[in-house]
């Protein structure tokens, strides 16, 4: 089966969806979107708790209703949802005026090549499990990421042990702690390699209320998990003395780490962002590649559901523009070289004239803490920017207001932006 569609969005979590949407509400006339899941809606609908939806539907829900709102939204406007679907490759990869891209999709309906006037890229991100972090010890039953322990409770109902570990201390791990208290587990500790947890303050001030008696161990490894058939304990070292001591557990979930599911993007030949390890994209979410756009946690591991949303309303402006002939850049976009302790910008890269990017800023992570940080973008010599965020903590973004990157000068040298 072939079929020929204007826009092919690739993921239908709140950035592919609030794209679609946005499509069809500018005119565009056919827009399909597809998701390997068996239900369209991306990560909010399994997720148990709320604050989702105050930037883009301006109320907060519970993630289910989130996600349902979303799904909702796309059908009422007309677009085309193929779900339990999975993108196996590009058909097609077109370079400067070669063509339109294809991909091939696997599906309930068998094999198709769906052409399209242009493709999102809107995939999302997901967390590094075990195996990825190089964990040693025996492999049982019983260890798992945040998104597989919330797809087990709420999506399947499934029982996860009686005491677990949580390895990580940032928003996420969190609501790894509501997740398993649903499902009538305590938790024996929450793990963190950091000197202090990175979620805020109020987070952990509500968290140390509702669960007095879970530890938090701050400046500590999980250096083994052991048990056979099932998780047993867990090996903990003490990073500044060294010594090891063994807490008793059946369960350990691995939270945040997060690694963009870049894999299509791999193979499709994108030029990649060293530090985010998503797509390379200018600020209107263009990638190197003509008629592919990119948006989402592709970009951002990870952001709030509703931010992702915002890129998806970004985006589609520029999908329209292109669908109507609008050139692409002939030059390729200016990367930023993001400087330690920073670890990445999104977006990391300036295109001359393309305007602001989503929501008005560039979204930074840095790598280490930082007190009394202070943000300053150059461009060889000349300082175009300098804000002011405060604190830098590891896994909570922060924000440099993007006005200024209408001063970029194409031919000014690179771009660079560091901590003074």
């Amino acid at each position: 089966m072939n079929a020929d569609v204007d826009v092919l969005v690739v993921g239908a979590g709140p950035a592919g969806l609030a794209a679609a949407v946005e499509l069809r509400r500018l005119g565009v006339g056919r827009v399909l979107a597809v998701d390997r899941e068996a239900e369209a809606g991306g990560v909010p609908r399994h997720t148990g708790h709320t604050g989702f939806g105050l930037r883009d539907l301006h109320r907060f829900v519970g993630g289910p209703r989130y996600a349902a709102a979303w799904v909702a939204r796309a059908a009422a406007a007309g677009v085309e949802l193929r779900t339990a679907t999975t993108v196996t490759g590009w058909a097609a990869a077109p370079h400067g005026d070669a063509g339109s891209p294809a991909l091939e999709l696997t599906g309930p309906d068998g094999l198709a090549t769906v052409t399209a006037g242009a493709v999102l890229l809107a995939t999302g991100c997901r967390e590094r499990p075990r195996s990825a972090r190089l964990v040693p010890g025996t492999r049982p039953l019983g260890v798992l990421t945040t998104g597989a322990l919330q797809q087990l409770v709420h999506l399947h109902h499934q029982p996860v042990g009686h005491s677990a570990v949580v390895v990580g201390a940032e928003h996420v791990s969190f609501s790894a702690l509501l997740t398993l208290a649903h499902a009538g587990a305590s938790v024996a500790a929450v793990v963190t390699e950091a000197p202090r947890h990175q979620t805020f303050a109020a987070f952990r001030a509500a968290a140390a209320v509702r669960w007095p008696r879970t530890r938090l161990l701050t400046s500590t490894r999980v250096s083994a998990i052991l048990g056979r058939p099932r998780v047993e304990a867990v090996e903990l070292t003490d990073l500044a003395t060294g010594t090891a001591h063994r807490l008793g557990c059946d369960t350990v979930v691995f939270t945040g780490d997060w690694v963009p599911d870049h894999e299509l993007a791999r193979v499709g030949g994108l030029a990649m962002d060293p530090g985010t390890r998503g797509p390379l994209v200018d600020q209107r979410l263009r990638t190197s590649m003509p008629g592919v756009f990119a948006a989402g946690n592709l970009l951002h591991g990870a952001e709030t559901a509703d931010v992702a949303a915002l890129d998806g309303r970004h985006v589609a402006a520029t999908i329209r523009e292109h669908l109507a002939g609008m050139p692409w850049p002939a030059r390729p976009p200016q990367p930023f070289a993001c400087l330690p302790p920073l670890r990445w910008v999104a977006p990391g890269a300036v295109a001359a004239g393309a305007g602001p990017p989503p929501m008005g800023r560039l979204v930074l992570r840095a790598a280490e803490p930082r007190d009394r940080a202070r943000l300053q973008a150059r461009q060889g010599d000349r300082v175009l920017a300098t804000g002011r965020p405060g604190r830098l903590v590891p896994n909570r973004s922060i924000s440099l207001p993007a006005a200024w990157l209408a001063r970029v000068d194409p031919d000014g040298g690179p771009l660079s932006v560091g901590v003074i």
